[in-house]
C-alpha cells in the first residue's frame, strides 16, 4: 500500500485501509471468489493493491499481484471500444456509419441501419446471448469464423433499431468484426500494436487458441462441462473460444496493474493531457448517451442498485466481466477501483460477487472520500 505523500503510515491496526483488506479477505472466506486482487489509484497514485486467496483452488496456486486474468467482458471497452475510438481519430470510422455501409454482408438485411453509436450504447435491437458454439462445434475449426459472422447476418432483430437499450455480446461481436474489415489488421495486433504498445503495456493480450500458447502466471476459471479440462489461461467465453480466442466481446486477458495503466492513462486524456486519443474525443465517449444508462462502450452507475454502489459520482464509467472481473472508474475524482476475481472458479453458478460488488465499492469509496 502506498499512503498519502507527507505521511507517516498509519500502525496496520489504526489504517483506514484494514478494513478493505478485512472485507476482501471476507470475501475469500465466504466464498464469493476463491481469490482476487483489488487495486485502488486517486490522482495517478496507487493507494490500495493487494492481492488474496487462490488463483488455483486445485494446485494451490496463490494468487499474486501479477496474476493474468481472463477479463471476459472488458474486452468490450477495454479493446473494441478504444479500437473503433482509434479508428475514428484516424478518420477511417464515424460513429454514424451503418451496418449496410461498412459490411457488404449486411446490406439486403434488416441490421443494415444499425450505427456505430447503436452497437457502443447497446441500442441496435440485437440480442443480448446466442449460444453459437454448439452449432460451431460441429463444422471444421477453419470455417467457424465464417460461421459465427453467418450467424450475426441472418440473426433475427428482438425490438426496432434505437428502441430499446438490451447488452448485447453480438454488437461487440459486429464491431470487432468492423475494425478488423477497416484496420485490415486482425483485433488482437490492432490494439496492441496501435494502443496498448505504444504506452507500454505488455501483460494485456488475447490469446490465439490455432497458433500459440502464452506463457504466464494466470487464475483458472471454470471446470467446463463441455471442454471436460479446467480452463486455466484458455479464454472462458465459449463462443470467443470455439472460434479461436480473438473476438470483440470477449477474449482480452491481463494483469491489474496494466488495467490500471491503461484506464490511468485515458483519465490523463480526459483530465486534458493528449496522449494517444485526443481529449474531445475521449470525452464524446465517455458520457452518458440520452435515454440510456450507458456511455459508448463504457457503463455508467445505474442506481439505485449499481455493482459500483452508491458512492461513485453521476460522472463515473466502467464494466463487469462474467468471469469476476470490473473496473470503476470516478472522472470527476480521479479514482480507479479494479476489482479482479476468478468467481466463476471452479463453477460459473457462484453469483455472490453481485452482492459483493458495492459493499466493496461502498467501502473504498467512505473511506477514501
Amino acid at each position: 500500500m502506498v499512503t498519502a505523500v507527507n505521511r507517516e503510515p498509519l500502525p496496520k491496526a489504526l489504517s483506514p485501509m484494514n478494513k478493505i483488506n478485512d472485507l476482501m479477505k471476507k470475501g475469500v472466506k465466504e466464498g464469493v471468489f476463491p481469490g482476487g486482487l483489488l487495486l485502488v489509484a486517486k490522482n495517478d497514485l496507487i493507494i490500495f493493491f493487494e492481492a488474496y486467496g487462490y488463483a488455483n483452488i486445485f494446485s494451490k496456486r496463490i494468487m499474486t499481484k501479477n496474476t493474468i486474468f481472463d477479463l471476459a467482458s472488458l474486452t468490450k471497452p477495454l479493446a473494441t471500444t478504444l479500437a473503433v475510438m482509434k479508428l475514428i481519430q484516424q478518420g477511417e470510422l464515424d460513429l454514424e456509419q451503418d451496418l449496410g455501409a461498412l459490411l457488404p454482408e449486411f446490406r439486403d438485411t434488416d441490421k443494415k441501419q444499425i450505427t456505430i453509436r447503436n452497437l457502443l450504447c447497446h441500442n441496435s435491437g440485437l440480442p443480448d446471448y446466442r449460444p453459437y458454439y454448439i452449432e460451431l462445434l460441429k463444422i471444421p475449426y477453419n470455417f467457424r469464423k465464417k460461421g459465427l459472422r453467418n450467424f450475426l447476418i441472418n440473426e433475427p432483430l428482438v425490438y426496432p433499431v434505437g428502441k430499446s437499450v438490451l447488452y448485447s455480446d453480438l454488437g461487440f461481436m459486429i464491431l470487432g468484426w468492423i475494425v478488423e474489415t477497416v484496420s485490415v489488421k486482425s483485433l488482437d495486433n490492432f490494439v496492441v500494436n496501435d494502443i496498448y504498445s505504444p504506452i507500454g503495456l505488455e501483460n494485456l493480450f488475447f490469446i490465439n487458441l490455432n497458433s500459440e500458447s502464452h506463457m504466464g502466471y494466470f487464475a483458472a476459471t471454470e471446470l467446463c462441462t463441455w471442454r471436460r479440462i479446467l480452463i486455466d489461461g484458455l479464454v472462458h467465453d465459449d463462443n470467443a473460444y470455439v472460434v479461436g480466442g480473438i473476438e470483440g466481446h470477449a477474449g482480452l486477458f491481463g494483469t491489474a496493474m496494466d488495467v490500471n495503466v491503461l484506464l490511468s492513462s485515458l483519465l490523463s486524456v480526459f483530465n486534458g493531457h493528449s496522449y494517444i486519443f485526443k481529449k474531445e474525443l475521449i470525452d464524446k465517449f465517455f458520457e452518458q448517451q440520452e435515454d440510456s444508462d450507458r456511455a459508448l462502450g463504457f457503463d455508467t452507475p445505474s442506481l439505485p442498485d449499481s455493482s459500483s454502489g452508491s458512492r461513485f459520482s453521476k460522472n463515473s464509467i466502467g464494466h463487469l466481466g462474467f468471469t469476476g472481473t470490473s473496473f470503476w472508474m470516478d472522472l470527476d475524482r480521479s479514482i480507479i477501483v479494479i476489482l479482479l476475481t476468478n468467481r466463476v472458479h471452479p463453477s460459473r453458478d457462484n453469483n455472490k460477487i453481485k452482492r459483493f460488488r458495492p459493499i466493496l465499492h461502498d467501502t473504498v469509496m467512505d473511506i477514501i472520500l
